[in-house]
């Protein structure tokens, strides 16, 4: 379930639009269906006890995932439109519930006079947010699911600004993945028509907020999507870094393991397929690509084991991990040989010494 605040200048203008030829009223008070003319003169009427109101118009269309289409009777929408009704703080007051029929997902529209039955003031301070914790709350307690994302809003039936943000959006949400820094985005963001500037804090040069700019329509970031506030970007850039660092960081360690892992072969064993391995069963070699190429395993009657099941990947094993790991695995296989040649050659010398003797 999705509440939309709609921006109304006019009881007449919205009346009009809410009434239309696929709908059905719903529930009334305080006003007369179906014919317009009488309901817009009564919503005028009840505006006169409180003139101060600069916009006396309330409209919100509360909108339902397809799947809910099967149980949304009239009588269920009724139930919860009067249920949001009541947490919003819109009672006393006269209000119109028109369900639409022109769309597949279900959806009615409430018209409602800000101006409430005593003259008082029905508040839309704060209204969106109040709307997203009472929208989400009556979700989770009549079992609805959740009404589709930005990714499935219909682009073609936009009209602006929302046409634009939308298309920010899709812009920011395509290119972000592939950003590693504020320029990155930036300069993307530029192929594609939209601008990029920044809000400071006070005088000085301590970035704030970040706002997005494209046919003359501007947009903090918030507004576009609660991920695209500055300091949630900015944080995505932080952690792309030290990613890209901490990537580098564990090539380094891969390669000098190899670099490790291949010199005490050698000592240990001599360079596979020069001679230097007679006497040992051939337990094969893994090929890791690239630059490295393959790597010879130690043999099979080796008291070193290695495999090339060990320095595969694991299921569920990222590839960081995969990396760290094997790195481990390689410096670790590397000692042994290392020390294992070391052994060697000490008994190769108490032979000598005793075949001297």
């Amino acid at each position: 379930m999705i509440g939309k605040i709609i921006a109304g200048s006019s009881f007449a203008g919205t009346v009009g639009y809410v009434i239309k030829k696929q709908s059905r009223v719903l529930a009334a008070e305080g006003v007369t269906p179906s014919d317009v003319r009488e309901m817009v003169q009564d919503f005028k009427d009840l505006t006169l006890l409180n003139p101060h109101i600069k916009n006396a118009v309330g409209h919100i269309s509360l909108s339902f995932s397809p799947k809910d289409a099967p149980r949304m009777t009239d009588s269920l929408m009724r139930d919860i439109a009067k249920e949001y009704m009541q947490r919003m703080g819109i009672t006393d007051t006269q209000y119109l519930l028109v369900r639409h029929l022109d769309q597949p997902h279900p959806h009615c529209h409430l018209v409602y006079n800000r101006v409430g039955n005593n003259g008082q003031t029905i508040s839309d301070k704060n209204i969106k947010i109040r709307n997203a914790k009472v929208c989400r709350a009556l979700t989770e307690k009549y079992g609805l699911h959740l009404a589709p994302g930005k990714e499935s809003v219909r682009r073609e039936r936009l009209r602006e600004p929302d046409k634009t943000k939308y298309e920010i959006y899709d812009a920011v949400k395509t290119n972000l993945p592939n950003c590693g820094s504020w320029n990155d985005l930036e300069l993307r963001l530029k192929e594609r028509g939209i601008a990029m500037r920044y809000k400071y804090c006070g005088s000085t040069n301590q970035k704030q907020g970040v706002l997005f700019c494209k046919n003359g329509f501007e947009f903090s970031g918030s507004k576009i999507d609660r991920q695209f506030s500055y300091s949630k970007l900015n944080r995505h850039f932080m952690q792309a870094q030290q990613q890209t660092r901490y990537r580098a960081t564990l090539a380094k360690g891969f390669h000098a393991a190899i670099g490790n892992y291949r010199s005490a072969y050698t000592g240990l064993f001599g360079n596979m397929g020069g001679g230097g391995n007679k006497g040992h069963a051939d337990a094969g070699s893994i090929n890791f690509g690239g630059n490295i190429g393959a790597l010879p395993l130690p043999p099979n009657n080796s008291p070193i084991g290695l495999s090339t099941a060990q320095l595969q990947r694991k299921p569920g094993e990222n590839p960081e991990e995969h990396i760290a790991r094997i790195t481990a695995l390689l410096n670790t296989v590397a000692e042994a040989m290392a020390i294992a040649a070391m052994e060697q050659k000490r008994r190769l010398r108490e032979r000598k010494t005793k075949m001297k003797l």
